[in-house]
């Protein structure tokens, strides 16, 4: 960052030091007899925001706010930064994924999933302007540093699920468990083409460092994430908005939803679904 440009602060490049406003005009050239004259020309500017520590950037005007996390404001939680890194998944799979209950017992056995209880628990979803909220409840056990970090010596226990979904690619899963405790997680898919997407992932937690250290924290649910991992992106890269192209059971109201509400936000945008040419 450069301070030292008419109307600063402006972004500097590392290799030369040329200096770029916020409009993209490049505002000083080190280099120059007159280095603050900057130039006529530049880059293209974008819309760029920091929010939860995160940047959040438009390549176009936004149609929709920055997703409100309600416990990013709570003095109570703490937030945890866990990972970003590039997945071979597309940000809809990833997202459905998030919200279906039927994968726990499997996907997750190893983790906190009860592979003898495969039937996926009810939910209820209330509709946003923004996306939905996914009410439920969920039985899970305790194994490894789950204990620990719930504060629980008991083999099982449930976990309180409201999951937030924002369009088009960003939740915000909040878990309470009988304990008292409070497990938010936050995940976001950026696109990088049709296959691949960058993951950031981040939580929020109403404990202390003393009573969860941060490594801890970020190592079981890090093992979470891996399964998930594993089995996205294995599957396929393309997920069709219509119906008929996937077979669905009720557990699938989540996803099935999000394609619905994606297909109308094209449509109210005058835009339809692109699909690429199937490999042979």
């Amino acid at each position: 960052m450069d301070h030292d440009v008419p109307d600063g602060p402006a972004i500097a490049c590392p290799y030369h030091g040329w200096a770029f406003g916020a409009d993209g005009r490049c505002r000083k050239v080190p280099q120059a007899h007159e280095p603050l004259r900057g130039m006529k020309g530049g880059t293209t500017g974008h819309h760029a925001a920091e929010r939860y520590g995160w940047i959040w950037v438009a390549l176009e005007d936004p149609i929709a706010d920055i997703p409100d996390i309600a416990e990013a404001h709570d003095p109570r939680f703490r937030q945890i930064d866990e990972f970003h890194e590039e997945w071979d998944v597309a940000g809809l799979r990833l997202m459905e994924n998030s919200f279906d209950m039927a994968h726990l017992s499997y996907v997750h056995a190893n983790t906190f999933g009860i592979l003898e209880e495969p039937r996926p628990a009810p939910v209820e979803i209330e509709h946003t302007p923004w996306g939905f909220v996914m009410r439920g409840e969920a039985p899970v056990t305790n194994k490894g540093l789950s204990k620990d970090l719930i504060k629980t010596d008991s083999e099982r226990t449930v976990r309180m699920i409201e999951g937030r979904w924002f369009l088009p690619f960003l939740r915000a899963s909040r878990i309470d468990y009988p304990t008292g405790l409070t497990h938010v997680l936050v995940t976001a898919a950026t696109p990088v083409d049709d296959r691949r997407s960058r993951i950031c992932q981040w939580v929020y937690r109403n404990d202390a460092e003393a009573d969860a250290p941060a490594e801890k924290v970020i190592a079981f649910d890090r093992a979470v994430t891996i399964e998930d991992k594993a089995v996205l992106e294995s599957s396929t890269w393309d997920v069709p908005l219509s119906m008929s192209e996937e077979l669905h059971m009720p557990s699938d109201k989540p996803g099935i939803e999000m394609r619905r509400r994606l297909a109308a936000l094209l449509a109210e945008h005058g835009e339809a679904e692109a699909r690429l040419p199937q490999e042979a």
